[in-house]
């Protein structure tokens, strides 16, 4: 588990220089996250979801990069933990949304009670390559935001909205399917 990761790390001594990022849920061009969902979005015409309630505060690729990049260069970050996160929260089912009327294909999103979700990702365990698993249903019943820190060294977080419409909106329906098609390996 991460946890245990980071224990160990800790322990290593002091002949280990470490910097710990922990990063919420990641975005950026050819996503598994974002991406998923307008391919759902293109596929089906409601969109069931399990944890629509849950909050995450997704945070930018070129961010997460960025941070990496400052954490090498700078000896302060030696022995520090950073949460890298976005500046806005928001519920899953408020990213579904806002997603799936991005790429046109505005879909009604059906909040899953949990007993529910756990049979929906059952099945899909079943598929060759499954979208979910019973194990990401009791993730996503914990929200994943940041404490509230600001990203490290003074950089600025980037905005879903400033950033998503440039490769999420322009696609055509095609590209929809990119992520099945990555998960079918073809």
């Amino acid at each position: 588990s991460k946890a245990a990761g980071e224990t160990a790390i800790r322990a290593a001594g002091p002949d280990v220089a470490w910097t710990i990022l922990r990063p919420s849920v990641v975005f950026g061009r050819g996503d598994s996250f974002l991406n998923l969902f307008a391919g759902l979005a293109a596929v089906f015409p409601v969109l069931p979801l399990a944890g629509a309630g849950t909050r995450f505060q997704p945070v930018y690729v070129e961010d997460v990069a960025e941070a990496v990049c400052q954490s090498l260069a700078r000896p302060e970050a030696e022995g520090q933990t950073y949460e890298l996160a976005g500046p806005t929260v928001y519920t899953l089912r408020q990213l579904v949304e806002y997603v799936s009327a991005l790429v046109d294909k505005p879909r009604p999103v059906i909040a899953l009670p949990d007993g529910l979700a756990m049979v929906q990702a059952r099945l899909m365990e079943l598929a060759p390559q499954p979208l979910m698993s019973r194990d990401n249903v009791r993730s996503m019943k914990v929200d994943n935001v940041a404490s509230g820190e600001p990203l490290p060294f003074g950089l600025p977080p980037t905005a879903l909205e400033s950033v998503a419409p440039a490769w999420l909106g322009q696609q055509g329906t095609r590209a929809h399917y990119y992520p099945f098609r990555r998960l079918a390996r073809r």
